[in-house]
């Protein structure tokens, strides 16, 4: 069986059961502890993956499960940010009176489902991995019980997501039944590549349910619903856990079941990414223009960018889905240092979240001004920083593919979109800020992290070709 394959994912559900030990015996002023065996844990989890990575294509658990070069990018990415994300989120909690285990715990549950649809080589493997990391998410989006906003999110983050995952689960049993019983992702393209995708009218059936499907994990238009509404009402720690980590996980899903197993039937998922892409990028950008609330502002442009990610694979080239990954990950990053901002300037019992907090930044912090400011032009594709380049990786690939009327169209959709950023940056360095006090905390990881996260922005924008080297190597050794 090779179980050896699956040791990170063992190690990691280890540690998440002894974690749960330790804490039972903890008081509430311990839970430093339970944070810091989280954090042990994480990068333990990413050591182990790393020391797998560079060594062949190799099949276990009865070839359910695979462990390759993408499959170590992606958990090594999935790992870092999650790091990331808890050294941004321990402040929050701590102020806002949520500074409890459960937060740590669940969250590494996602990240072991997370994990297992990185290395996915069977649709059913996929699906177990995609609920864990769904139902692990709806407890943390209502992690702050005393919040009605919260529990709201949660309750509608939980219907969609199950009417989105009965979707998928249908795209994937009408799969399972015109191949002949096949789970397995190797033979189900062995299938698909005898069998042209527009002559197979149940293939088409199970494309448009499983497209939906991966669709609503990456919040595209028309399945977007849920964004908004969630990031505005989940405790901001989670929201940056949200909004930035899971993304990744979604990417694996995409190139695991429609690239990997479904290459051969492009013509007919493309045109539907195709779709979903561009009308992302445009109802994105425009709602975000009219959002004076932060975090429904960073909903929207999201929609907006995870159009940019569809459209990468839409392509079906090598050159698309290393621009799709590219962009997948520094999106992810820059993300979390955008809600790392928002973080910041929160205080005890009063979340920032609109478009006021960030009045006079600069005047209250320089630095921390300078850095949402670099986070803000990295999310508008403004050169040099590495926003620009990931939007223009995409629209290249697109261009050498043929589709030069869509890549004009987000061209025009992302100058549209700069508004709502330079907007906000106009307001952090041109108006009088609403509180005089200036911002400070004394968690120096915070401030160090921060600042790395938010000039590694602009140094992968000035040297982008390392990171895209990776990417293209670990897609070119896996698929």
């Amino acid at each position: 069986m090779n179980i050896a394959i699956a040791m990170p994912e063992i190690f990691l559900l280890s540690t998440i059961c002894l974690i749960l030990l330790i804490d039972l015996f903890l008081r509430d002023d311990g839970r430093m502890i339970t944070y810091l065996l989280t954090q042990v844990a994480l990068l333990a989890t990413a050591l182990l993956v790393l020391t797998t990575m560079g060594s062949d294509k190799v099949l276990g658990l009865n070839d359910m499960y695979v462990r390759d070069d993408l499959g170590g990018l992606l958990k090594i990415s999935i790992l870092l940010l999650t790091s990331i994300s808890f050294v941004y989120a321990r402040k929050y909690l701590r102020e806002q009176g949520l500074w409890k285990s459960e937060f740590f715990i669940l969250a590494l549950f996602s990240v072991l489902g997370m994990l297992v649809m990185a290395s996915a080589n069977n649709l059913l493997l996929v699906y177990l991995g995609l609920e864990l990391l769904a139902l692990s998410m709806y407890a943390l989006v209502a992690f702050s019980r005393d919040d009605s906003r919260a529990t709201e999110a949660a309750m509608k983050y939980f219907v969609l997501g199950a009417i989105a995952s009965g979707m998928l689960l249908y795209g994937m049993s009408i799969l399972y039944g015109i191949t002949g019983g096949k789970l397995e992702l190797h033979a189900i393209a062995a299938y698909v590549a005898a069998n042209p995708v527009l002559q197979n009218i149940p293939l088409l059936f199970a494309l448009v349910f499983i497209v939906g499907g991966i669709a609503f994990k990456f919040g595209a238009v028309p399945f977007h619903m849920w964004v908004p509404d969630v990031y505005q009402g989940a405790p901001t720690a989670v929201t940056l856990f949200l909004g930035s980590v899971p993304k990744v996980a979604a990417f694996a899903m995409l190139i695991r079941v429609l690239a990997e197993s479904l290459g051969a039937a492009q013509p007919g998922w493309s045109q539907l990414l195709l779709l979903l892409g561009l009308f992302s990028v445009f109802l994105g950008n425009l709602l975000a223009i009219a959002q004076f609330n932060l975090k429904r502002m960073f909903a929207y442009s999201t929609i907006s960018h995870m159009g940019f990610i569809l459209l990468a694979a839409m392509t079906g080239t090598m050159e698309g889905y290393s621009a799709g990954l590219f962009y997948t990950i520094t999106y992810a990053l820059t993300a979390a240092g955008g809600f790392a901002i928002l973080i910041l300037l929160s205080r005890q019992g009063l979340d920032a979240e609109t478009l006021d907090d960030l009045r006079g930044l600069n005047e209250r912090s320089p630095w921390y001004a300078f850095i949402m400011l670099l986070i803000l032009f990295s999310m508008a594709g403004i050169p040099p920083m590495v926003g620009f380049y990931a939007k223009l990786s995409v629209i290249q690939a697109m261009i050498q593919t043929g589709y030069l009327w869509p890549s004009v169209f987000i061209v025009v959709m992302s100058v549209i979109g700069a508004f709502y950023y330079l907007r906000a940056i106009k307001m952090m360095y041109f108006d009088k800020p609403e509180i005089e006090s200036p911002i400070s905390t004394t968690e120096v990881d915070f401030k160090v992290v921060l600042s790395a996260n938010g000039l590694l922005m602009l140094l992968l924008g000035l040297f982008p070709s390392t990171l895209m080297a990776i990417c293209t190597a670990a897609l070119v050794a896996s698929l």
